[in-house]
This record gives C-alpha cells, structure tokens and sequence, in this order.
C-alpha cells in the first residue's frame, strides 16, 4: 500500500458499488472534477467484485481488494485488511462489493468535507468534497428506488449526487464499469459496460448518450443471435431497437441489411441498404468487399441488387 498520500492523486468525487441482485452483474460507476476519473477509480472482475478508491486515491485498492475477494475474502474482510495496512487511510475513501452481494466502505477522517457513505443492501455510495453533506443520501434512496438494469440504477444514482450540487468544483469526467456474475476465464467478453468520459462539460450527459449506444451493440448481438437459430422476427425486432438507439449513426442499418441477405431475405435488405448508402456511398465500397471475406453470399445477382439501390 502507498505510504506518502501526499503524491496520491485528488481524484475528489462521487460514486457507486453495486451487485444487482436479479442478474448477480458487479457495477461501479463515477463522477467527478478530475480528468479521466475512471482511470483511477473504477475496478470490477466477474464474479468477484467490484471497488471504487478515491479521495487521495490509491489506485492499488482496485487490484488488491480483488485479489483479496477472488482468494475468498468478503468485502469487509478485504477492505479492513488494506485500510489497516494503509499509512494514509485518513485521507482514503474506498467502497466494496463482493459477488454474494456484501458491500463495505471506509471514509478516513481526513476526507474533504462533505465527504461520508451509506452501504446498503447489495450497494454502497460514497462521496467527498461535496457541495453538500445531502449527496450521498440521494444517491442511496435513488439506487433503491430507480427500474431498470443495473447500468439504470447506476446512471440514477450518479444524477441524484448531481441533483444535490454534486462536486464542489462541479463536473469533468464520469465512468461506468460492469462485468457479468459469474468468471468464464475470458475477461474481455465478461465486461459487459465498459465507459469512460474523460473529459466533458456535462459528463453524465455524455456517459448516458453512451450507454444508449452500448444498448445498441448488445442489442446488434441479440439479433445476431436470433438470425443465426432462424428467428427472423427476432432479430429484425432486435436491429430495429439497436437503430433506434444508435440515431443518425447508420451502423446498425447496415448490419441489419447483411443480416437479412445471409438469410436469403434479399429485397427486405434493399430498403436498409438504401436509406444507408444515401447517407454516404462509401458504405456501397463495404458491402462491395464483403463477399471475399464470406460476410456476404457471392451471388451477382443479390450483389447487383444491392448495387441498384445506391443510384
């Protein structure tokens, strides 16, 4: 553990730990006055935990309290040993959740006013150099009481803070990490949301914008998913609701349209390619080079069709 907390970054802010217990997925998610915050502050593994360490942060909270949690420890149990461990603990903030649901969290007493927590069941929330000592209760009531997945009750909670003054120096940057319940040895696919603003004049504005287009491309692999077993009905239900999320963006468009011609739905696929090459005719050059790498049927006919629809 760092020994000198006066080299340790003020990375002064608000967050969140959370285990949903419907889907057993660890999430943590940040505000702050602090440039890329969520290089620092967020930690999670499936299906071990996740930490949030900030204050005068010691970024080794992250990967040593998982280390702890994944050897069997509990979240209290591991926080307690790194705290006790940790000359400058008066000057740390730390918040833990582990994969059965167990949070804890410590506040050191030197802490930048209004700086405290509230673990509650499945969550804790935490907050120092506020605008008031209300931020943390906020977060905890709209965390108990907001619908939706966990990234929901994440970004519910991080608006609550704001809704309360938030950071005394007001806001720069936010992030959100959430990893599914259980470890399948393959870390990059178990990383279900992974966000970051590390800059913006209205970063949880900007970290929402992203989660919707994060929606889109889990809603892309669905659809995927649902072409692939031959349920068509589902995967254009899937596509539509990843285009809408995705807006202007003409990605999913494009996709649903391969899509389609991979299933032999040929003339359902001309409209989609259509609205999509109106928009940029570069996008005829990639379907034009997919045949070759087998993301299309080569078929000249299908092809020309495709073609027809860009003049």
């Amino acid at each position: 553990m760092k020994n000198d907390s006066q080299q340790s970054a003020l990375a002064a802010t608000y967050s969140i730990v959370a285990r949903d217990p419907a889907s057993g997925r660890l999430g943590v998610a940040v505000q702050s006055h602090y440039f890329s915050v969520g290089s620092v502050v967020t930690w999670a593994e499936a299906g071990v935990g996740a930490v949030a360490t900030q204050s005068f942060v010691d970024p080794s909270y992250g990967p040593l309290g998982l280390d702890l949690m994944r050897s069997g420890r509990c979240a209290s149990d591991a926080l307690a040993g790194l705290v006790a461990a940790d000359s400058g603990r008066d000057v740390r903030q730390v918040a833990m959740v582990d994969a059965n649901g167990a949070a804890a969290a410590h506040t050191g007493a030197m802490c930048i006013a209004e700086a405290g927590h509230i673990v509650g069941e499945g969550f804790s929330v935490q907050a120092n150099m506020m605008h008031r000592k209300t931020v943390w209760p906020a977060m905890a009531d709209a965390y108990r009481g907001a619908q939706g997945d966990l990234a929901d009750r994440l970004i519910a909670a991080l608006d609550a803070a704001q809704g309360e003054g938030g950071d005394v120096r007001g806001m720069q940057s936010a992030a959100m990490l959430i990893v599914d319940a259980g470890s399948t040895g393959r870390p990059w696919a178990e990383r279900v949301v992974e966000l970051r603003v590390d800059d913006s004049p209205q970063p949880l504005v900007e970290l929402r914008r992203l989660m919707g287009i994060r929606r889109a491309y889990l809603c892309r692999q669905t659809a995927e998913v649902a072409f692939t077993r031959g349920d068509i009905e589902a995967g254009n239900r899937e596509y539509r609701r990843a285009e809408e999320l995705m807006g202007d963006n003409p990605e999913m468009q494009f996709w649903h349209a391969v899509a389609l011609v991979n299933v032999g739905r040929v003339d359902d696929a001309l409209p989609l390619f259509k609205s999509v090459f109106a928009r940029d005719r570069r996008w005829l050059e990639l379907a034009e080079n997919l045949p070759a790498a087998r993301r299309l049927p080569s078929d000249a006919a299908a092809m020309a069709k495709i073609r027809s629809t860009a003049s």
